[in-house]
Formats: structure tokens, C-alpha cells, sequence
């Protein structure tokens, strides 16, 4: 789609333009970068860098605390945001010391972009990343059982579409329930409002594109479990996606639930997955089947409802 095809909708623009909306968003990637570096210093010989899971240059991932021996444990996937064409896994290791020290098995991911790439590519990618780390759990130290995605804006979009795939379909050998856990910060489930945004310059998408690509429109698989975080701070059409999200697939059987970042702005939403203190840090645990510490905090930010 040719950039003058795409008719801006001024006030989905502002809507969905989350860098506009925090200013000092720069700084924060900063931030990340830092704290991602020192991560990955500090765990030393359990982390594994750019480990390849399929034959493309952006195919790679990261991993902490595969392989180092015991029981195996669970693993948490972690995606990126950035509008499925902008940011890189590097950024996301500063998740991964607090999961690693509750006795998880972190997998930062990487993902190809737009436009290089068009949407269904990336999911695709993604795929075959689960693919990747079910054949090879055993040596990884993993347990099959106990997988869990976490994907924060764009990478929640992503995450949500994993929860939708048939996995029989593509690998005989997978069950259907391979993966049916997840975190969902701060997503994108709807596409169809960002075809009347600049985002689409790289995305591509027509209407038509746009609902093929949308979980909001799809099944997840049976037994599917999520949940649901947005900031505080966040417009009111990011509310709106995950609100639907809930509603649609709490309709179709899934067990949905929200968790309120009370003080949160779209890039301050996702650190609270990682903050021992936090609602969602210990949502996160109880998924993964590791023992969750009980905080005055338990009493706040559990059971809302969601605010849109």
C-alpha cells in the first residue's frame, strides 16, 4: 500500500502514537539498553546469546538459565514491542534477572520487521521459535509443560497470534495445548484502526489484511489462559484493545483476567513484569508454576475491571 493510499485519521494518530505520548521515551530505551546490558553480564555463564532458531539473519534468540542442570523448569518467552518494524530482543534483558532467579528459563526473542518483512511473516517466525524451543526443551532444561509467552504492545499482538495456532497443523508431533498461557501488556489486538495511522506506512495493511491479522477476529486454542495489563496512562483505545480482547475471547471460553498498572504509561507497563512488588511480576509466577511470594501489595491491582 503506497503511502498516499493511506487516508490519517488525526485522532487515532494521537491515539496510537505512544512516543508522542512520553516524551522522555528516549531516555527510557536508554534505560533499557543499560539495564539489558548489565543482565546479560551478570548471568554470566547462563546466558546464551543469539541462538539461532531457524535459517533468517533476525531468527535468533537469547536465552538464561538453559541447560544448567536439576529439575527442568518453565520457560517464559518474551517478545518486544515496537510496531512490529522498530526495537530488538537487546533491549529486553533487563526482564529476565527476576525470572531467572524465581527458576525460570527466559527466552528474549527477536522477530523480523516490517516492511522488510510483512506481518504474517513475523508470525510465522514466531512459530517456528516455539517450534524451536519445544523439540530442543530436553536439552534446554525445560519443561514442556509449563510455557509461557509474554508480550509487551506489538509483541503482545504476536504472543495473542501463538495462542491462536493449530500447532498439529504445522508439527504432528505438537500438541494443541503446546502453548496457552500468556501475559498480554499494553496490546494490539484489533488492527483495523491502524490502517488510518502513519504506522501502516510500514505494515502495508489493507482492511481486509488488517482482520485477517487480528486475534480480536480468532479462536484461541482450547484452554487458553491470559492476562491483560494496561497503564494507568495509556489512551483510551489501548484500553479498548485489551478490553475486547477479554470480552471476545472470555466468550469463547478462555480464562481472561485483568491486571490494573496503576500509575503506568505504555513504556512503564512493561518494567512491571519484572518488579517483584508488582501484581503483574507475580501473576507471571503463578503461571509459570513457581512459588509466588505474598506482599501487602496482593491486596491492590488483582481484580479489577478494566477501564474502558
Amino acid at each position: 500500500m503506497a503511502d498516499a493510499d493511506i487516508e490519517i485519521d488525526p485522532a487515532l494518530e494521537t491515539a496510537y502514537n505512544c512516543r508522542a505520548a512520553v516524551p522522555e521515551h528516549a531516555a527510557i530505551f536508554e534505560s533499557w539498553a543499560e539495564r539489558s546490558a548489565s543482565a546479560r553480564h551478570a548471568a554470566g555463564r547462563a546466558f546464551r546469546g543469539n541462538v539461532p532458531y531457524g535459517p533468517r539473519p533476525r531468527w535468533t534468540l537469547d536465552l538464561f538459565g538453559a541447560g544448567v542442570g536439576g529439575r527442568p523448569r518453565p520457560l517464559l518467552m518474551i517478545l518486544h514491542g515496537g510496531y512490529w518494524q522498530a526495537m530488538d530482543k537487546s533491549a529486553s534483558s533487563f526482564l529476565a534477572p527476576s525470572f531467572l532467579e524465581a527458576g525460570a528459563v527466559v527466552a528474549v526473542v527477536n522477530y523480523p520487521l516490517c516492511p522488510a518483512d510483512p506481518l504474517p511473516a513475523i508470525t510465522l517466525a514466531l512459530r517456528e521459535a516455539v517450534q524451536f524451543l519445544w523439540h530442543e526443551s530436553t536439552g534446554l532444561g525445560v519443561d514442556r509443560h509449563r510455557f509461557v509467552v509474554a508480550g509487551h504492545s506489538a509483541g503482545a499482538h504476536l504472543a495473542a497470534e501463538l495462542l491462536c495456532t493449530r500447532w498439529p497443523s504445522l508439527d504432528s508431533s505438537m500438541p494443541l495445548d503446546t502453548l496457552r498461557s500468556a501475559i498480554l501488556v499494553s496490546g494490539l489486538f484489533d488492527l483495523e484502526p491502524l490502517c488510518r495511522t502513519t504506522i501502516n506506512r510500514a505494515l502495508g495493511l489493507d482492511a481486509d489484511a488488517a482482520r485477517r491479522n487480528s486475534p480480536l477476529y480468532r479462536d484461541p486454542v482450547p484452554g487458553t489462559s491470559v492476562t491483560l495489563a494496561v497503564g494507568e496512562h495509556e489512551s483510551d483505545a489501548f484500553h479498548s484493545q485489551s478490553a475486547r480482547l477479554l470480552r471476545s475471547w472470555t466468550a469463547m471460553g478462555a480464562n481472561a483476567t485483568w491486571v490494573s498498572l496503576p500509575g503506568r504509561h505504555h513504556f512503564s507497563a512493561i518494567e512491571a513484569l519484572a518488579e517483584p512488588d508488582s501484581a503483574l511480576y507475580r501473576d507471571a509466577l503463578g503461571r509459570l508454576r513457581l512459588p509466588v511470594p505474598r506482599t501487602t501489595a496482593d491486596l491492590t491491582g488483582a481484580k479489577p475491571e478494566p477501564k474502558v
